[in-house]
This record gives C-alpha cells, structure tokens and sequence, in this order.
C-alpha cells in the first residue's frame, strides 16, 4: 500500500482523524466572521477562539483543523475543491453520456461554500427537482407531497455531506434524481458513511449541532434508522446500502413495499385500511382503524380478516371476541 492508502486507512479504522488536523494554509482569518459569531452566541462563549476550542476544532497547538475549514470557511473549495455537492435531475433512468447525456436543462446544480451552506443550497435544489405527488397529508388535506419522503432524503443528504472523507483524495457528493428512483451517493477515498452498526462520529459531525445556521444532525447514531422508518412509515421499498472500497451509495425508491398483486387483491378499501394503520405505528383495535378511515366497524373487520392470508398483519388476543384485541403490521 501507497502512504495515502495507509493513511486513509488509519483515519478509516479510528487511529487517526484528517478532518482534526491542521488546514494546510489556512488561518483564522479565513474562516467567515459572521458564521463563526451565530456559533459563538450559540455557546455563549467569550470569544471565536473559545468556541471554536468548545467543540474541538482547533489542533493541540491552537490551530484551525480541516473539521473547522470545512464548516465555517468562505470557500473551502479552495483547498478542497472535491468538498462540495452536485445535485442532479435525469430525464432518463439511466445518465448517458454525450449526445444521449439524459441530465434535464438547468438541473445540474452545484453546492459550494461552508457545509452548512451546502446542506441548505442543496436542499433547497433536491426539494425544486423531486416529483410530487397529489396526496392525503398529515393535516388531512390533500398536499403537493415529495414522491420521496423529505425527511428520508434530507437526512441521507446530511449523513452524505458529514461523514464523508475530506481528505484531498476524496470526490465530491452527488445526489442524483431519475424518473423511477432518487439517489443520493457519496464518494470519497476510503469508505467514509457509517454502517449500522459502526456510525462514523467524525470533529464535522459532532460540531455541525452547534452551528446556529443548520440543525438536521443530531450526533445520536439515529440517521440511517431514520431513513429506513421514514420509507417504511410511507410503505416504500426498504432504502438499498451499497458499499465498495471507493465509495457508500444508498437509492431511495419511489416503489411501493407491497407487491401490485397484494395491492390489487386488497382493493381500494383495504388498501385505505392499510395505509392508515402503516401511519399510526402501533397495533390498533378495530374500532380505533374505523374511527380513522371513517368506516363501519363490520367493513373494517371484513377486510381485516383477509389480510393475514396474505401475511400483511397478524391478530392479538387472548379469545375470538376480545374487546383488547389488536391488528398489527407484519
């Protein structure tokens, strides 16, 4: 292995940590006064300094780290010009490439300056580009929906941009929307996302909380699960991790969980009684599913019964006619 391969390896496996290292070039001078000044009155700290000590983005010897570069210089790209994100929208399911180049006109956005500022430029561009649906919302009313569910997509946008590898050698962050599926995909030099199991804490992550300007990142290892509950809670195909020696891809489908032939053997009734206990999140009794679609209790419990064939839900209670029975979602 090269040096760079051993080092990347080392700040991978947690011996070493690049982003809390020295920013080659760079001082605090650099660093956008006005960013620094919301994150000190965040801390109630004395001074820039001192915050910036607070949440450990200063080297041993007092120095600005790369973790502070990233998040509060003007332009970071200048030392780091892979350290950005580039947001695009296809026409096509696949990219192509010169005269069959599918990306739509004016849809190829990208996200520079502080990582705060690119989370936000970003989101604002993904929320532009994703299709919407026509449909019930959680007010009860129908609404202009994301076919995506935004807080699935926001929070893979966030990980992407917090975990990833700042080091010269890592590539920049796309987030790539086709008519079938939106994808949000980080490259860097070494495997940079955290699996669930291993969540990556990098100085970025832990300092993103305090800036006054963004708060998506919690630092509490609840990302990843979040993304797969809020997929689940709007009955979409589980979201697809795939991870190689370059790069951490995650695809979000806009693709219902349940197979058309369940969906058309349910019918438009049964599949209302579905969704709405898919939306509750908690074993229901019967007359709570009725008080909800708004239907007799005989016809909720006539389509209830058919759904255990299929493995859909499954019963709870201790005798045939239990009044503390409950549905619940497989």
């Amino acid at each position: 292995m090269s040096f760079a391969q051993r080092q990347e390896l080392e700040w991978d496996r947690g011996f070493a940590s690049f982003d809390g290292t020295r920013a080659p070039e760079a001082d605090i001078s650099d660093l956008d006064a006005d960013h620094l000044r919301d994150c000190q009155d965040l801390l109630g700290s004395s001074s820039s300094e001192r915050a910036l000590h607070a949440c450990e983005l200063l080297t041993k010897d007092g120095r600005i780290s790369v973790a502070a570069y990233v998040l509060f210089a003007r332009r970071p790209q200048t030392i780091f010009p892979s350290a950005h994100v580039r947001v695009l929208k296809y026409l096509q399911n696949e990219r192509g490439a010169g005269r069959t180049h599918a990306v739509a006109s004016g849809s190829d956005v990208r996200c520079e300056g502080s990582l705060p500022s690119q989370i936000s430029e970003a989101a604002d561009a993904i929320a532009q580009m994703i299709p919407h649906r026509h449909a019930l919302g959680d007010s009860g009313r129908l609404e202009s929906l994301p076919i995506i569910p935004g807080d699935a997509w926001l929070e893979s946008l966030v990980n992407a941009v917090v975990h990833r590898s700042y080091s010269i050698s890592g590539d920049h962050v796309r987030v790539e929307i086709f008519p079938i599926e939106s994808t949000s995909q980080a490259r860097a030099g070494s495997p940079a996302w955290p699996t669930l199991s291993r969540p990556n804490r990098s100085a970025a992550m832990r300092a993103l909380p305090e800036s006054a300007q963004i708060s998506e990142s919690q630092e509490l290892g609840e990302g990843i699960r979040r993304i797969f509950a809020e997929m689940r809670r709007t009955g979409l195909s589980e979201p697809m991790y795939v991870q190689s020696s370059q790069s951490v891809r995650l695809t979000l489908l806009a693709r219902s969980s349940l197979p058309s032939s369940i969906e058309e053997a349910l019918g438009p009734t049964g599949m209302k009684i579905f969704k709405a206990m898919r939306q509750a999140q908690r074993p229901l009794g019967t007359g709570q599913i009725a008080e909800l679609v708004g239907m007799t209790r005989p016809t909720v419990l006539r389509h209830l019964t058919r759904m255990p064939d299929a493995e859909i839900v499954t019963w709870r209670g201790e005798q045939p006619k239990d009044p503390h029975a409950t549905w619940r979602l497989n």
